[in-house]
């Protein structure tokens, strides 16, 4: 398993649910489509899965998951980086470039209005339910082993701060703070 095939997976799971937009539901998908493969390939796809999610950890994504959410603890902003992985590759990638992107998404839009929160726990877990279904046994304990960087010290300020915020996120801002 790499990279390309962890964001194949992805996409071949967002192909067959009726809302791909539904992060639970590509989770799932990909849990029961990665559950047909051997269990070392299923082992190793919890490491590329969060090498992938660790490269999304920053300031400028937490800023904007904060802004959407309406507040973004720390599990809570996993959630949210989980939801953004079961967008696929190319969200993914355009969001991580500039996190204001995410004003470009119609569900984000929606969610001005609603009020909908942007969280997928289940899609941190994929590989776990994978195994857990294929083997009946859960994930070594040593399967994957998580190292965050440091977040950008630029963008250390209170994201209680709607003016701080709109400078650096003004179409979200735009969209949440009216």
């Amino acid at each position: 398993m790499n990279e390309t095939a962890l964001w194949s997976l992805i996409a071949d799971a967002r192909s067959t649910v009726p809302d791909p937009s539904d992060g639970e539901a590509v989770a799932a998908e990909a849990a029961a489509l990665l559950s047909t493969r051997s269990p070392a390939e299923i082992v190793a796809t919890e490491q590329v899965l969060w090498d992938v999610l660790v490269s999304s950890y920053t300031n400028p994504l937490w800023a904007a998951a904060y802004l959407i959410n309406g507040g973004c603890s720390d599990d809570g902003f996993d959630y949210f980086r989980g939801w953004l992985l079961t967008q696929g590759k190319e969200t993914y990638e355009t969001v991580l470039a500039s996190p204001d992107a995410l004003a470009d998404l119609p569900e984000v839009i929606a969610a001005a209005e609603s009020g909908m929160e942007f969280e997928c726990e289940a899609a941190l877990s994929i590989a776990w339910d994978a195994h857990i279904k294929a083997t009946g046994m859960q994930l070594p304990q040593d399967a994957f082993r998580i190292t965050y960087p440091e977040l950008d010290p630029a963008w250390d300020f209170d994201f209680d701060d709607s003016t701080e915020l709109a400078a650096r996120l003004p179409r979200l801002a735009a969209l949440f703070l009216t």
